[in-house]
């Protein structure tokens, strides 16, 4: 495939497909958000390089912010139509295609999508993708913008499924500690003070009428 020159992306715009590559670029990675250092785009590009032995082109996309209306799972499924040449192509001689992967991170949202041509739905059903998407990357990114951490860890899930392995399922969630205190609370405070007055007055109602038979009756 022959090196395709990509323009930068203005953060400062919405993206649309038609703001996207015609083709599949000749890089693994296309980081138009600008989230990625070059360590971790290399990290992630070896990731995606091992799904070929599956026969399977994997890439990730990342996106500052998306067209009004756009969701970032319908610009997955228009870069799939863009970027899978039509059937008439592949019968003519053309070079078949891998079926492809496309995993999208909108760095604006903090979202994640994971789309797949046709070929691979049996192989990764949409539950899986939406899984990994709204879960196994969503928590790394809503918790501290960990881009990579979500890229490698959608990427081996789907990896291992596609092996053949069993899917790892979605991470847990740590529960927060419940922190033990002796201070009491205000709502406590107030109970307890209402608690004091009703005895004090029990005790009053009680004593007072005995203290005034007593004097009365000497």
């Amino acid at each position: 495939m022959g090196f395709l020159a990509l323009a930068p992306i203005n953060a400062a715009l919405a993206v649309s497909v038609k703001d996207l590559p015609s083709a599949p670029p000749s890089e693994a990675v296309l980081d138009s958000a600008d989230v990625l250092s070059r360590a971790s785009r290399g990290e992630i590009e070896k990731q995606l390089e091992g799904f070929k032995a599956e026969r399977v082109d994997a890439r990730l996309i990342t996106v500052p912010r998306l067209d009004y209306s756009l969701s970032l799972e319908q610009l997955g499924q228009e870069l799939l139509q863009r970027w899978t040449p039509p059937a008439a192509a592949a019968s003519s001689g053309v070079t078949a295609q891998d079926p492809l992967l496309l995993v999208l991170m909108d760095a604006q949202t903090k979202a994640a999508a994971v789309v797949a041509s046709e070929p691979l739905q049996r192989q990764l059903p949409s539950e899986l993708l939406r899984s990994t998407a709204r879960t196994t990357m969503a928590i790394p990114l809503r918790e501290g913008n960990r881009y990579r951490q979500a890229s490698l860890d959608g990427l081996t899930r789907l990896a291992t499924v596609l092996r053949g392995g069993e899917d790892p399922g979605e991470p847990e969630v740590a529960a927060e500690a419940v922190v033990t205190t002796n201070i009491p609370t205000q709502e406590e405070t107030e109970r307890s003070n209402g608690f004091t007055w009703v005895v004090v007055l029990l005790v009053v109602g009680s004593v007072v009428p005995m203290l005034t038979w007593w004097v009365f009756s000497r």
